[in-house]
């Protein structure tokens, strides 16, 4: 991991900028997200002319955000398991081929309302793989305290851009036409290709072997399925993308129906959700010292059902800009406060995973609510669809009661350096199942503790990998627990122990601290044989006749 910003006080969001490999990304990034909104707003203005459904308009964003839903959790388990560099760059191949095969096809005049949701489908494809290396890359190239920092930055970096590209979008698609959006959309990809082949970082590489992606996904999966800071902001984020989505998914046809304008008004509307994001991204430190994480993705929930709202009656463009002002600084502070919540939570082993699953959801509730919001637009009303949108805002707030959003805290998140016990057997990668068990004595005085630590310690356990945790008291020596687990194979108990953190050791030295033993307690492995095959081979042998 590079250090370059070894000071420890607390970092400001431009610090991770000082970082030379992070800082090229990120600009290049910033130049193909400006290139990537420029075709957004073409492609959005040429479906509203060349389509006269509703759905199909809105279903322009959902292409893009279904492949995520998809694609992501086999992507985070890609990122976690091979190069993250070039994942990265593999994702961003397949977004410039998407622009570049839009390109032609304009060039060409063969243009179709499904040739162009396809198109979008195999960019969300590239983003599928791209974003959760890139992000989860963020903490192999910085510390892990600037982590904050640099995923605000990642998201007022794109809706600086996102102030700017839409406005730039609508003039060259008013004075210039669509071929020439989308071939500075195709130009702009070829940034981020340049700036991943040029640099590199250090990642610590895991001493033991590559797992499979079928173990690594269902690991995933059981990692977050088990962490209850990492679920409650998963679930959250489903529901406000799902609700959200209409201020994005529906706007082209707020233009085109409530304002009576065109793509310049399109273009403008957008470049003030993005200056909305720009403001609250650069006021998100300040917003965060004065109240909690939790009651400001809250109040952004809110903000955007006030959006919603406002675009549901207005046909004044200047009420609509300052809107989605308001609905852009909403959209930020919940995705970044979500984002930056799933990283701190997750153990470097896991962050691909868990931040793939993350996106796998909220984009599958972006997906599924410009489904849902394009639908009501088109079997009752516009207006009707950015009210019902509004009002599911307004629950996904008083979500935040029951599925709060962790604090912002430094946490650790590297694994342990484990090294693996001698064995008198020569066991293989594959051979198991591995029983491992631990004895304490433990006074009468000291059960509440001790049952509260292994509490925990099963709940660290079982997240990376244990499986049938028991915990047994003897009959005859009460004072004497046995701790006992199971992992399929050698391989699973390895990466067991490799992939507990500091922080999951802790609870080891408090059952220290409350053993009573003159030894401390150690793990006894054993491996577990059957003999149902014996029996067999026994069988068969007695049965045969005499010669």
């Amino acid at each position: 991991m590079q250090h370059e910003d070894p000071h420890p006080s607390v970092p400001t969001t431009l610090v991770p900028l000082r970082n030379q490999v992070f800082r090229s990304i990120w600009i290049s990034t910033q130049i193909s997200s400006l290139g990537w909104l420029v075709q957004t707003v073409a492609i959005s203005w040429l479906m509203v002319t060349i389509s006269a459904s509703d759905l199909m308009v809105a279903l322009v964003q959902a292409a893009s955000t279904l492949p995520v839903f998809l694609l992501s959790i086999l992507a985070g388990a890609i990122a976690d398991n091979f190069s993250r560099r070039w994942v990265m760059f593999t994702g961003h191949c397949l977004i410039a081929l998407a622009s570049t095969t839009l390109m032609i096809s304009v060039g060409l005049g063969f243009v179709h309302p499904w040739l162009i949701l396809g198109l979008g489908f195999l960019a969300g494809c590239g983003f599928a793989l791209n974003d959760p290396a890139w992000h989860a890359s963020v903490g192999d190239i910085l510390h892990k305290r600037d982590i904050p920092a640099a995923v605000t930055l990642l998201s007022v970096g794109y809706n600086i851009v996102r102030s700017v590209g839409p406005a730039l979008g609508g003039v060259i698609l008013a004075f210039f036409g669509p071929l020439a959006a989308f071939a500075l959309a195709a130009l702009s990809d070829l940034a981020p290709l340049s700036a991943i082949w040029r640099t590199k970082w250090k990642v610590r590489s895991s001493p033991l072997p590559r797992e499979r992606m079928a173990t690594a996904i269902h690991d995933g999966v059981r990692f977050t399925a088990m962490s209850l800071e990492i679920r409650a902001a998963i679930a959250r984020a489903t529901l406000f993308g799902l609700a959200s989505i209409s201020i994005l998914a529906l706007l082209p046809l707020v233009v085109r129906d409530q304002l009576k304008s065109g793509p310049i008004v399109y273009g403008i509307l957008l470049a003030g959700f993005g200056m909305g994001a720009f403001i609250a991204g650069m006021s998100n430190g300040f917003l965060r010292r004065i109240t909690s994480q939790n009651r400001l993705v809250a109040f952004a929930s809110v903000a955007c059902a006030t959006c919603c709202l406002s675009l549901a009656f207005t046909s004044s463009v200047a009420v609509a800009a300052i809107s989605l002002a308001l609905g852009g600084a909403g959209w930020l502070i919940t995705w970044t406060g979500i984002d930056v919540s799933v990283q701190l939570a997750s153990p470097r082993w896991v962050v691909g995973r868990t931040l793939s699953i993350y996106y796998a959801l909220s984009a599958g509730g972006m997906a599924a609510g410009s489904w849902i919001w394009g639908s009501v637009a088109q079997n009752y009303s516009l207006t009707w669809a950015l009210m019902g949108a509004a009002g599911a805002l307004l629950l996904v707030a008083a979500v935040g009661i029951v599925l709060p959003i962790r604090p912002w805290e430094e946490s650790d998140q590297e694994s342990s350096d484990f090294r693996a016990p001698e064995l008198a057997l020569d066991l293989k990668p594959r051979s198991g199942p591995i029983v491992a068990k631990v004895e304490y004595l433990i006074s009468d005085k000291n059960i509440d503790a001790f049952l509260g630590c292994m509490r925990a310690k099963r709940h660290a356990l079982s997240r990376a990998g244990a499986r049938n945790w028991t915990l047994q008291r003897n009959l005859q020596t009460p004072s004497l627990w046995t701790e006992t687990f199971r992992t399929p194979t050698w391989m699973d108990f390895l990466r067991l122990n490799h992939r507990l953190t500091a922080a999951d050791k802790e609870v080891g030295q408090h059952l220290l601290a409350l053993h009573d033993g003159e030894l401390s307690p150690h793990t006894v492995l054993s491996i577990e044989r059957t003999t149902e095959a014996a029996r067999t081979r026994a069988s068969t042998i007695f049965s045969r006749p005499p010669r």
